[in-house]
């Protein structure tokens, strides 16, 4: 736990991620949600204060807060730009694929 917290008296919390994670061993973790936040996914809209509900049992996270609102937070989404614009960086940016479709290079799946 991030120390702010723990001085908060904060002790564990639901993690959720796009990405990979180290360092957590203990309570609930959900991983490699897809598709990623930087391409404008589910987590790129969530906000300070807003309630996620998590059912683990029925394998679903729902974000609590009305359509509208998430539709008019999906359409002022910006990504950020590119960090690589050429070599290894640009062609993972560009080819490796969400979590939920294996997190490799798309060109290397059978046709």
């Amino acid at each position: 736990m991030p120390k702010v917290l723990l001085e908060q008296g904060v002790w564990d919390m639901v993690r959720i991620s796009d990405a990979r994670m180290s360092g957590t061993s203990f309570g609930t973790v959900v991983l490699h949600a897809a598709p990623e936040s930087a391409l404008g996914g589910p987590l790129a809209v969530v906000r300070n204060g807003d309630e996620v509900q998590l059912d683990v049992a029925g394998r679903q996270i729902e974000l609590c807060v009305p359509g509208q609102e998430i539709q008019r937070r999906l359409q002022n989404f910006t990504p950020a730009p590119p960090k690589y614009d050429r070599g290894y960086g640009r062609m993972f940016l560009e080819h490796v694929t969400q979590a939920n479709l294996g997190c490799d290079f798309d060109f290397l799946r059978k046709v």
